[in-house]
């Protein structure tokens, strides 16, 4: 129908019936937009969807239907709401094979399939068929597209009868259909979301797990519950059947060593053979020697050959992932996981996780097998070490070989170690005189051997001290006598080094392995050319006891004789070394360890008397074993009272006097303290010389030290004279500054005050004589002339630029008398005694005075001053020297900070570069801390180092050239915050990033 300008009252009614019906869909469209907004569930919003629709477009049923992405066009119907009477179609498979052809690309396009009967609307057979299986007689069908695939079906079924659907119904199902499709995303993403939580989570937990492994493989266990800890866990984090550690033989076969596997599964370790992989043994050790990892995830599809296939078997594996171990560069071996149960796809992170293990393990072997090198070597060393002491301790040429051997051959696990020695009047003839050997091989002590084929092979390379190993004796070129003569001792493999004395062969040492080969190792080869040197060092030892014991008979007489000389020349040396330190310490030790070896005696001490005539040792000499006496507790000795005993009676010590001047200072004590001795008349009067030296020595001490102490005491009162002059110069120049300051404030102070007093009366005579002028211009006619004047002055801008200007001289005024104010404040000539002041005035004061330095210029910018003020009571203190530490610091500051722009400026100028904008700021803050008033001034120069900060507060200590600076700042700024206010000033410095000086003064002083 064509719209007429006039409705009727049918139209009317039609109309209203659109609106109301286009009412409800935008609710019920609202609503499932709601629930969608409210619910990541993809069921209930499908249900609340199918359910309000039905009831919204009163249909017979309304259901969700989702395509099978993995098969053609297939799905079923995941959500429905059905009338009473129908069937359901719930989790029926609808399978349409001509769907692809009719429909599939319309739907993809966002077509939507309207069709009011099915019988007339020339649909497929099958198409029909489909239908009319679900009772539908009409429907309307929409896509539900997800990022531009085909995703399902929104579909609306009438199956009582045909039905033609309106525009305004297809519209609103299209609208559902698309808000349906946002739900559909969203809960795609939120399954995402979630499979990467898991991921995530699982990662985390793997992580945990390899770190615990790891902390456990670190941990100093034994190599084997290493390997058992680890394949347990490895294989509980893989979830595997089994997992296992494999170690390679020499010839690349190898045998598994360590396991873990679930129940039901045969065992590896202990079971299997040596398992000879022919690929590994071809190629020795394959992949795994570049560090590579290999995968299988089901034997049967790898395109493995036959004979690994049937090894696999064996182990009962169906898939497998293997990574190396490596000890050092060395292939060591391989950790395998193996699924048995069924084929398994190995993912990236579990192979990872497993390399990470093998790279521990290898690690763990590489540390073990030092730590096993260094046991060894260790008890090596122990060994060695417990037979060059025994050699040391004994004399007796059969016992050191005896205990060498015994030693020798437990360190080394061998079935013989035994000492030969040649016969020096026969041609390489000789026997055994010493042995250890175990209970399996026979004795070779005392058997005469002849090798005579041993001079020709052997002797010029054993003179040369180098040492035999074989391995085999059946494996090497030997000739058939020496063999023979090997075979008659029942040896298989041996070792022989050779024993020198004097640099001629003197005999063997003989390690020898009876019952199997063996492959000497180069620490053992060391091992036994480090024992047969130290024999050698014993024969020595026994060559020249012999010699020495024919000598002591000998020199017993001469010695005796030369006691005395010698006696004399130390007792020289000993005054001489007496006389050349004036160190009481030096000369006391100089002179107990000289008299000890004099006398030969155990202990020489000496003795300083109290005035109580109690007193203490205060130096001794004493022989190792016995403890010192020196320092002790103040005592009085007993055995010193009655000193006149007759000489000739043994006892343990003798003593003679120390006088300084004619007062007893002390003695001079000799001990023998194992036994008692008598004391020979020329041991007294030479430790009596010695007494009587000690005694000048200490008075000679004394002078000097008094002399020392003298000179100290007059040097420490120059310096503390000269600090207090200039302290006290400097301290008239800042009263004579203040005195200066506060004159030249009272000064401007009174004229200033005057013009500003009289600004206010100026300022109301003006405004009336403006105000008479504007009501004369109001209220007057004016006469030619005055208005042609009035046109020359421009008068109306002299009205109102006049008050300006008024108003600009009282600002002036003002800030004049803010500059008086603050230079009051800062010199505060009549408050020298304590007085409660406000601490930020002063700082602020400061500032004001140094306001022309903080200011730019032509060679740097602005200093910036950021204030963090703290509010807090008066505090008492003497203010103008308070204001003194401030202006000290902030010139300091000031100056660092102009360094620092000069500095980086002059950097920028010699690389021929643009200078950046360096920030030059002083921080200022004040603040109340546990009754204290703490005041920071921090800069961000270039900081000052260490040496220098440690001498900062030292007088007349600086870094500025001689004509900026006196090095009297900072000292006179700590005299006044610790003496005169009972604070402390300290600095801390970063270089390079500032400096900053921290203020602690106490509430009340």
């Amino acid at each position: 129908m064509e719209p007429n300008s006039n409705f009727t009252e049918n139209q009317l009614l039609l109309s209203s019936a659109q609106l109301q019906e286009q009412l409800e869909q935008q609710k019920a469209l609202a609503s499932v937009i709601v629930r969608i907004r409210e619910s990541l569930d993809l069921e209930t919003i499908f249900q609340t969807t199918v359910t309000q629709v039905r009831q919204l477009l009163n249909a017979d049923r309304v259901a969700v239907f989702q395509f099978d992405l993995e098969k053609d066009w297939e799905g079923e119907f995941v959500s429905e709401d059905v009338a009473l009477g129908w069937d359901s179609a719930l989790a029926v498979k609808v399978y349409d094979h001509c769907f692809g052809e009719q429909f599939a690309s319309s739907y993809q396009q966002g077509r939507v399939q309207a069709v009011a009967d099915i019988y007339k609307a020339g649909l497929s057979d099958c198409h029909a068929a489909i239908l009319s299986k679900f009772q539908v007689q009409a429907n309307l069908v929409v896509p539900l597209l997800r990022e531009k695939e085909l995703w399902g079906l929104l579909c609306i079924h009438q199956c009582s009868e045909a039905r033609d659907w309106k525009e305004s119904e297809i519209e609103f199902i299209r609208q559902i259909a698309d808000h349906l499709v946002v739900a559909i995303q969203q809960a795609k993403h939120l399954h995402e979301v979630q499979l990467q939580a898991a991921e995530l989570a699982q990662a985390a937990q793997r992580d945990q797990v390899i770190a615990r492994i790891v902390d456990e493989i670190r941990s100093p266990l034994d190599i084997e519950t290493i390997f058992k800890t680890t394949t347990q866990e490895i294989r509980q984090l893989l979830q595997a059947d089994r997992v296992a550690i494999f170690s390679f033989n020499d010839d690349w076969s190898g045998n598994f060593v360590a396991e873990s596997f679930a129940e039901g599964w045969t065992p590896l370790v202990g079971v299997e053979p040596a398992i000879a992989d022919t690929y590994l043994q071809q190629t020795q050790g394959g992949r795994y020697v570049n560090n590579q990892t290999f995968t299988v995830n089901d034997i049967y599809q790898a395109g493995l050959t036959n004979c690994h296939i049937t090894l696999l078997e064996q182990f009962q594996a169906k898939a497998f992932a293997t990574a190396p171990i490596l000890q050092g560069d060395k292939l060591w071996g391989v950790i395998a996981a193996y699924q048995n149960a069924s084929p398994r796809q190995w993912q990236s992170y579990e192979v990872e996780s497993l390399t990470k293990i093998g790279t521990q393990i290898g690690v763990a072997l590489r540390h073990y097998k030092l730590l096993a090198h260094a046991q060894y070597q260790a008890e090596q060393q122990k060994t060695l070490t417990s037979v060059i002491t025994r050699i040391r301790e004994s004399l007796d040429l059969d016992t050191i070989f005896q205990t060498t051997v015994t030693e020798a051959r437990q360190m080394l696990q061998a079935d013989r170690v035994a000492v030969f020695r040649f016969d020096p009047q026969k041609d390489w003839e000789g026997e055994f005189i010493s042995e250890d050997v175990v209970p399996e091989c026979n004795s070779v002590i005392a058997e005469k051997v002849y090798d005579y084929c041993f001079g020709e092979n052997f002797a010029p390379l054993y003179a040369q001290g180098r040492v035999n190993t074989i391995a085999d004796i059946y494996q090497g070129k030997f000739p058939g006598c020496y063999v023979q003569i090997l075979e008659k001792f029942q040896v298989r493999a041996n070792m022989i080094a050779p024993l020198l004395k004097k640099g001629e062969l003197w005999g063997l040492l003989c390690i020898h392995q009876c019952n199997t080969p063996r492959y000497w190792q180069p620490s053992e080869i060391e091992f036994a050319s480090q024992i047969a040197e130290q024999l050698g060092v014993a024969l020595k030892q026994d060559s020249y006891l012999k010699q020495v014991q024919m000598q002591v008979i000998q020199l017993a007489e001469a010695t005796e004789r030369e006691k005395a000389m010698e006696r004399q020349e130390l007792l020289a040396a000993t005054i001489d070394k007496i006389r050349q330190s004036l160190d009481i310490k030096t000369i006391f030790k100089t002179t107990t360890q000289a008299v000890r070896e004099l006398l030969e005696v155990e202990r020489v001490a000496i003795y300083r008397f109290n005035t109580d005539w109690s007193g203490k040792f205060v130096a001794d000499s004493f022989k190792d074993g016995w403890i010192p006496v020196a320092q002790a507790q103040p005592i009085i000795i007993e055995t010193f009272e009655d000193t006149d005993d007759d000489n000739e009676l043994p006892r343990n010590e003798t003593f003679v006097p120390i006088r300084e001047g004619e007062k007893l200072w002390g003695l001079l004590v000799a001990y023998q303290n194992s036994q008692p001795r008598y004391w020979k008349e020329e041991e007294i009067n030479l430790l009596a010389q010695v007494g009587v030296q000690l005694g000048i020595a200490i008075q000679q001490a004394e002078l000097l030290e008094q002399t020392k102490r003298q000179t100290s005491e007059l040097t420490q009162a120059l310096q503390e004279l000269k600090q207090t002059q200039t302290r006290l110069i400097q301290g008239e120049k800042m009263a004579g500054l203040g005195q200066l300051l506060a004159g030249v404030a009272h000064e401007i102070n009174n004229p200033v005050s005057f013009i500003f007093g009289n600004l206010i009366h100026l300022n109301e005579y003006t405004q009336e004589l403006l105000n008479v002028v504007k009501l004369y211009r109001q209220n007057s006619s004016l006469s030619p002339t005055v208005q042609e004047q009035i046109n020359k002055t421009d008068l109306d801008f002299l009205i109102e630029d006049l008050p300006k200007t008024l108003e600009s001289m009282k600002v002036g005024t003002e800030r004049i008398c803010e500059i008086v104010l603050s230079l009051r404040n800062f010199s505060r000539t009549d408050e020298a005694e304590l007085k409660p002041v406000d601490i930020n005035e002063g700082l602020d004061s400061t500032l004001l005075i140094l306001g022309h330095r903080l200011k730019n210029n032509n060679e740097r910018p602005a200093i910036e001053i950021v204030k963090e003020y703290g509010t807090f009571p008066l505090l008492e203190c003497y203010p103008s020297q308070l204001n003194q530490v401030f202006m000290n610091l902030l010139s300091n500051s000031i100056d660092a900070l102009e360094e620092k722009f000069k500095t980086i400026q002059q950097r920028y100028l010699k690389l021929s570069q643009t200078c950046p904008r360096i920030p030059l700021t002083i921080w200022i803050s004040t603040q109340a801390i546990n009754n204290q008033i703490v005041i920071r001034i921090a800069d961000n120069g270039l900081g000052i180092p260490e040496e220098v900060r440690s001498h900062m507060f030292d007088p007349f200590f600086t870094t500025k050239a001689p004509s900026k600076g006196t090095g009297l700042g900072l000292s006179i700024s700590y005299q006044i915050v610790v003496e005169k206010h009972h604070g402390q000033i300290k600095c801390s410095s970063k270089p390079g990033e500032g400096t900053e000086f921290v203020i602690e003064i106490p509430s009340s002083n």
